[in-house]
């Protein structure tokens, strides 16, 4: 479906909260279709490298849902 001003408009409107959860769905549906998506390896060697801090000292992190919290607190 070609993207129009007016759909754009539309989404832009869209309340603060809404945004955020369309672009959460947005984000599951590509996580969805992980060929579509392809982590480039120095991405992958970051994320690996953040797990590992997060293993080490748990402390040291929050769960998704506490960030997720946090940024629709801040909104």
């Amino acid at each position: 479906m070609p993207r129009t001003e007016s759909t754009c408009a539309d989404l832009f409107a869209l309340p603060t909260a809404e945004k955020l959860q369309l672009v959460e769905d947005l984000w599951d549906s590509i996580a969805a279709e992980q060929e579509a998506a392809p982590v480039p390896p120095a991405v992958a060697v970051q994320l690996h490298e953040r797990l590992a801090r997060y293993d080490a000292d748990p402390a040291s992190g929050v769960s998704w849902e506490e960030a997720r919290r946090r940024l629709r607190d801040a909104a």
